[in-house]
């Protein structure tokens, strides 16, 4: 599948934005489709670096898969790499720009579904859905952030 990019410019600030994507606690609550999440860090240490379970729940269907996080404060990024579940490989990166008196949020998406038949029907799916992720990102941003 070809990388899926997204761009959108936003009135709060890079450091906002970054603390709202590194809040995996709370997107059961806003994310459509997550039911819940699980992550898992090192006891003690800011969480810069974490496996992170998502459960998702698309009608009658419930999959989970494990992403390893790696939240980068300076240079205003989080990226996440699969680990299992349906994809043959799932590689995401929220960068977060400074523009204005706001920020540019980008979000790149490369991936792939393993089963070759449940990859033709869910792909595209899979695709349209992480348009309407960002706006529920940029929706929780505006509720937060005023």
């Amino acid at each position: 599948m070809p990388e899926l990019k997204f761009s959108r410019t936003v009135p709060f600030s890079p450091q906002q934005m970054l603390k709202l994507v590194s809040d995996m606690d709370s997107y059961p609550d806003f994310v459509p489709n997550c039911s819940a999440m699980e992550l898992s860090a090192e006891e003690g240490e800011p969480l810069a670096s974490c496996d992170a379970r998502m459960h998702v729940k698309f009608g009658p269907v419930n999959q989970s898969y494990t992403s390893r996080v790696t939240i980068d404060e300076e240079a205003l990024s989080v990226h996440s790499r699969a680990l299992d579940g349906p994809f043959s490989y799932l590689d995401s990166l929220w960068e977060f720009v400074p523009e204005g008196e706001g920020t540019r949020v980008k979000l790149s998406i490369d991936f792939e579904i393993s089963n070759p038949l449940l990859a033709a029907v869910a792909e595209p799916a899979f695709a349209d859905k992480q348009s309407e992720i960002l706006d529920a990102f940029l929706a929780e941003a505006k509720r937060r952030y005023g």
